[in-house]
Formats: C-alpha cells, sequence, structure tokens
C-alpha cells in the first residue's frame, strides 16, 4: 500500500500533460524547533533530504539549485515569508508522482512534517532551458 503526503495534489499533478521533464519549484519555511524535538526545523529538513536524495535520482531526477530566500526583490513584502528555495527537475509527472507516493517517500517525509512550518510545490512547464532535454 502506497502512502501520500496529505496535501499532494495528485488528481491535479494527474491532470497535466506529461510529455516531458518538469521542475517542481519548492518554497519552504521552517520551524525553529523540530517538531519532534529533535534539533531545528533546518536539522529535520537536512535528515528529510538526505532520505529522499536516493529516491529523486532512482526516478531520473535532480536537483537543479537550493538556496537560502532573503527576501522579496519584487512583490508585496508583507506576503508569506520563505526561507528556502530548492529546484527539482523530473523527467516527467509521473516519476514526481511515483516517489511522492512510495513508501520510502512516507518514511522520509515524517523528517520534512517535523521541519517546515509550510511548504510548497510549484509544477512548472519547461518553456526554456540552458540544460539539454533528454
Amino acid at each position: 500500500m502506497k502512502a501520500k503526503p496529505k496535501h499532494l495534489n495528485e488528481t491535479f499533478v494527474r491532470s497535466l500533460p506529461d510529455h516531458g521533464p518538469v521542475v517542481m519549484v519548492n518554497l519552504v519555511r521552517f520551524r525553529k524547533r523540530s517538531a519532534d524535538g529533535s534539533g531545528t526545523g533546518w536539522d529535520a529538513y537536512v535528515r528529510y533530504s538526505t532520505a529522499t536524495m536516493p529516491l529523486i535520482k532512482a526516478r531520473g531526477g535532480t536537483v537543479l539549485w537550493a538556496g537560502n530566500a532573503e527576501g522579496f526583490a519584487f512583490g508585496n513584502a508583507t506576503s508569506k515569508r520563505w526561507d528556502y528555495v530548492v529546484l527539482v527537475r523530473y523527467p516527467s509527472r509521473a516519476a514526481f508522482l511515483d516517489m511522492m507516493t512510495s513508501p520510502e517517500y512516507a518514511k522520509a517525509n515524517m523528517d520534512r512534517e517535523n521541519a517546515v512550518d509550510d511548504h510548497v510545490i510549484i509544477a512548472a512547464t519547461e518553456t526554456y532551458s540552458k540544460l539539454k532535454s533528454g
């Protein structure tokens, strides 16, 4: 039996055309302390990242970029604050969903839930990239 994160919009992702790579834009806001009391939110996120990297790679995905969010250079500065941004490229939406609904991900997701105060993932269709597709 496969488990999935409670906020996974699986029906939406499955409704999108799946004709090639997708970049998942992760916006993350950390808890000061991990919800399980095991270090900071960042500490729990590092545990989550360590567990999910092999899952991403096994499905042909890769982290393109990750970094600390510094603040709004443009836009409404009173909207939500984000601490961290991660761009993850998957060969398909199906590969992303396969990982997100796997038992291995369900186990790693416990650390993500302990780490984050909020986390959104935006599916982005690749219209331009300096990276070669396929």
